[in-house]
C-alpha cells in the first residue's frame, strides 16, 4: 500500500480532516442554539428580562455565526489543499473566543 496520490488528488485524510473539523464547528454552533433557546424559554427569570432576552438571541445568533464561519473555513481549507494555497487565518476563531468571553462576563454579571 502506498501513501500516494494520483496527480493532483488531496489525499482523503485531508479531506476528512477537514470535514471533521466542519462537524465541530457545527456541534459547537448547535450547542450556541440550544444555549439561546434555553435561556428564552427553559431558564427562569433573570434580574433583567431585557439582559435574559438579550443573552439568549445574541447566543442564538452566535450559533448561527459559528456555524457560517465553520462552513467557510471548511471551504476555504478544502480550496487551499485543492490548489495548495495558504490555509485560513486563526481570526475567525480569535472572534469566536472574543465572543465567548464577553458572553461569559454577561453571565457572571447577571447572576
Amino acid at each position: 500500500m502506498t501513501d500516494e496520490s494520483p496527480a493532483g488528488a488531496v489525499d482523503a485524510r485531508f479531506t476528512l480532516a477537514a470535514e471533521r473539523t466542519l462537524l465541530a464547528w457545527l456541534r459547537t454552533a448547535l450547542g450556541l442554539l440550544a444555549a439561546g433557546v434555553a435561556v428564552l424559554h427553559v431558564v427562569g427569570q433573570f434580574s433583567s428580562p431585557a439582559l435574559q432576552t438579550t443573552l439568549g438571541v445574541v447566543l442564538v445568533l452566535l450559533g448561527g455565526l459559528t456555524a457560517a464561519l465553520g462552513a467557510w473555513r471548511w471551504q476555504r481549507v478544502t480550496r487551499a489543499l485543492a490548489d495548495g494555497g495558504p490555509m485560513p487565518g486563526p481570526a475567525a476563531i480569535w472572534a469566536v473566543v472574543g465572543v465567548f468571553i464577553v458572553l461569559a462576563v454577561a453571565f457572571a454579571v447577571s447572576g
